[in-house]
C-alpha cells in the first residue's frame, strides 16, 4: 500500500514515575504506573509505525527526562517534537500547527493511552481526510473525552478553550467543530487507559501487546473487583456516518 497523504502525531508524556498515569497509584507505585504508560506508548509507536503515513511524529512532553529504554526502542521513522504551551488544549493545538508548518498534509493525533489501536484502524480513519469527503475525524473516548482527532487544515481556534479531561471533553470538542461548519467523519470509541479497571479491559482487548504482558507481571491475577463488566469496546474499523 503507498503511503497515505497524511501526517501521525501521538501526543505523549515521557513515562516519569510520579508524572504519569497517576490514577493507577494506588495500587500500583509510581514506578509502576510508569513501567504501564512506558509499554502503552511502545505499542502505540509500534501500531503507528506500521501504518502507511507519509510522515510520523512523537509530540513528547518532558523530552529529555525520556528513560533511554524508550529512546533505544523509538520506531526510526519517527520524528520526535517537543511539546508547545501550557495547558493539553495549547498543546493539541500546537502540535497540530507545528506539522502543518512543515508539510501541508493532513494530520491525525492520537496520545498514549490507547494501546489497543492498530495500523488497520489509523490508516482507516485518515482516508476520509485525505480523499477530501471530510474536514475532520473524531474518535470518542468512553469516559467522555476523545481518543482521536483529525484534520484537514488545523486551526488553532478548534481547540483552544476546550475544557479536556472532563466527562464532557468530547462533547465540546465535537460541538467546536460541528460550530465551524466542517464536514466531520466520526471513527470507533475506544477505552483509554485511566483507571486498573481500564488498565484490565485494554489488556484484554490486545492481549499480545507489551501493555497486557507488562500488566500480567504486575498483576498476574487481578482481583475480581478490579475486573469491568462493561461491553469491551473493540479498536476494529467500521463505516462511520458523517456527522454534523
Amino acid at each position: 500500500m503507498n503511503a497515505l497523504n497524511a501526517q501521525l502525531i501521538v501526543l505523549a508524556k515521557a513515562p516519569v514515575p510520579g508524572k504519569v498515569k497517576t490514577r493507577l497509584t494506588p495500587p500500583f507505585t509510581p514506578h509502576e504506573a510508569a513501567m504501564l504508560a512506558e509499554s502503552a506508548l511502545a505499542d502505540t509507536l509500534e501500531a503507528g509505525a506500521s501504518a502507511s503515513f507519509s510522515r510520523h511524529i512523537l509530540a513528547l512532553a518532558d523530552q529529555w527526562a525520556t528513560p533511554g529504554a524508550l529512546r533505544a526502542e523509538l520506531p526510526g521513522r519517527f520524528e520526535v517534537i517537543p511539546q508547545r504551551g501550557d495547558g493539553l488544549d495549547e498543546r493539541i493545538a500546537a502540535a497540530f500547527d507545528d506539522a502543518y508548518a512543515t508539510l501541508n498534509a493532513p494530520i491525525v493525533l492520537i496520545g498514549m493511552d490507547t494501546p489497543q489501536v492498530t495500523p488497520g484502524l489509523l490508516e482507516t480513519v485518515a482516508q476520509p481526510l485525505t480523499s477530501g469527503e471530510a474536514d475532520a475525524v473524531f474518535g470518542p473516548a468512553t469516559d467522555g473525552g476523545f481518543w482521536l482527532l483529525g484534520l484537514r487544515q488545523p486551526d488553532a481556534k478548534l481547540v483552544h478553550g476546550v475544557p479536556m479531561s472532563q466527562d464532557h471533553t468530547g462533547r465540546v470538542q465535537l460541538d467546536r467543530l460541528r460550530a465551524a461548519g466542517l464536514r466531520i467523519r466520526q471513527v470507533p470509541e475506544l477505552l483509554d487507559v485511566d483507571t486498573v479497571q481500564d488498565a484490565v479491559q485494554v489488556a484484554a482487548q490486545a492481549p499480545g501487546s507489551r501493555f497486557a504482558a507488562t500488566l500480567s507481571v504486575l498483576h498476574p491475577q487481578p482481583k475480581p473487583e478490579m475486573v469491568s463488566t462493561g461491553r469491551h469496546h473493540q479498536p476494529a474499523p467500521a463505516p462511520a456516518a458523517v456527522a454534523g
